[in-house]
C-alpha cells in the first residue's frame, strides 16, 4: 500500500517529501497527485507516455506466464540475493510486481516500491503484495524516490539509470540486476524468429553503471522449462519481440511446434555496490 512507502517517495516536480491525505499525495509546495482507485499513483510528469511502456496485452501475457510459475527458480534466486536486514526495497521496471512481491515475502519487515512506466503493469503491481506501493514512473527520468532511502534496488529485464540508482540507494545499499543471456529461450529464438540477446549491448549497459557502481558478484541461473503452445505464446507476447512480430504469424509458427516443447531459461544476475 502507498501509505507503507510514502516516506520513501519524492515529489517529481520539486523533489520534496510527500504525504498522503484523502487519496492525494502532496508536497509542502502544493504539488498534488491523485491516487487511482486501483491503489497506485502516477508520479510521471508531462502528458507524453514513453513509447516503451508495455501494452495491456504484453502485461496480460506476463501475468499469465509468471503466474504459472515458469520463472519460479529465478524469483527464488532474486529473493535469496537480497540482504535479510533490508527494510526498503524498490524495483525499477517492476512490471506486474512479481519479483518484488517474492522478495517481500522473504523479508517480513520490509516494504517495497514498484516503479514502472506502464499503467497497465502498475495496476497489477498494486495488488501484488500488501506491503507494496505501486508508482508510475520513468526510469530514464529522475526517480520519485528520496535520496539514500532504499536498501535494495531490483532491476530485472529493465533499463538502467546508474546516476539515479546511486542517488536513491543507501551508502551500503545493493543493486540487483538481472538480464537474459544469449542462451535464453533456446530453441524458440531460432524457430520463431525472436529477437536475440545482443551481448555487446549488455556489455555497454554494464559499463554504463561502472561510473557509480562496482560489481561485487555475478552468477548464471539456468533451468529447463516444458512449455505448451499457450505458454510459448505468453512468453513471446511479454517480451521485446512482441513489438516487432505479427500476432497471427507467430501463432501459426507456434502451432508448428511440438505440443510440449523443452525451452531453456538462462539469466545473468549481477550484484552491485555504490562506489565510495
Amino acid at each position: 500500500m502507498l501509505d507503507d512507502v510514502v516516506e520513501h517517495l519524492a515529489c517529481p516536480v520539486c523533489g520534496g517529501a510527500l504525504a498522503l491525505h484523502d487519496r492525494v499525495l502532496g508536497c509542502a509546495l502544493g504539488h498534488g497527485f491523485d491516487v487511482a482507485r486501483q491503489g497506485y499513483v502516477s508520479l510521471l510528469t508531462g502528458s507524453r507516455v514513453p513509447g516503451t511502456a508495455d501494452s495491456a496485452a504484453m502485461v496480460a501475457a506476463r501475468d499469465t506466464f509468471l503466474g504459472a510459475g515458469h520463472y519460479t527458480p529465478l524469483a527464488e534466486a532474486i529473493a535469496g540475493a537480497c540482504p535479510t536486514g533490508a527494510k526498503a526495497v524498490a524495483d525499477a521496471g517492476a512490471g506486474t510486481g512479481h519479483y518484488l512481491a517474492r522478495v517481500l515475502g522473504e523479508l517480513p519487515g520490509a516494504v517495497g516500491v514498484a516503479l514502472d512506466v506502464s499503467k497497465h503493469a502498475i495496476r497489477r503491481a498494486a495488488r501484488a503484495h500488501p506491503r507494496l506501493g505501486a508508482v508510475v514512473a520513468d526510469v530514464w527520468r529522475p526517480l520519485p524516490l528520496r535520496d539514500g532511502t532504499i536498501d535494495v534496488l531490483l532491476n530485472v529485464f529493465a533499463p538502467r539509470n546508474g546516476a539515479e540508482f546511486a542517488r536513491v540507494l543507501r551508502g551500503d545499499g545493493e543493486l540487483v540486476v538481472v538480464t537474459p543471456t544469449s542462451r535464453h529461450l533456446v530453441p524458440l529464438v531460432e524457430r520463431l524468429g525472436l529477437l536475440s540477446v545482443d551481448e555487446s549491448k549488455e556489455r555497454r549497459m554494464a559499463e554504463s553503471l561502472s561510473e557509480h557502481f562496482v560489481e561485487t558478484d555475478r552468477s548464471i541461473h539456468e533451468f529447463e522449462m516444458t512449455l505448451g503452445h499457450d505458454a510459448v505464446e505468453a512468453v513471446v507476447g511479454m517480451g521485446p519481440s512482441a513489438w516487432h512480430m505479427d500476432t497471427e504469424v507467430i501463432r501459426r509458427k507456434i502451432q508448428g511446434l511440438r505440443e510440449m516443447s523443452p525451452v531453456q531459461a538462462s539469466f545473468r544476475m549481477s550484484i552491485f555496490k555504490r562506489r565510495s
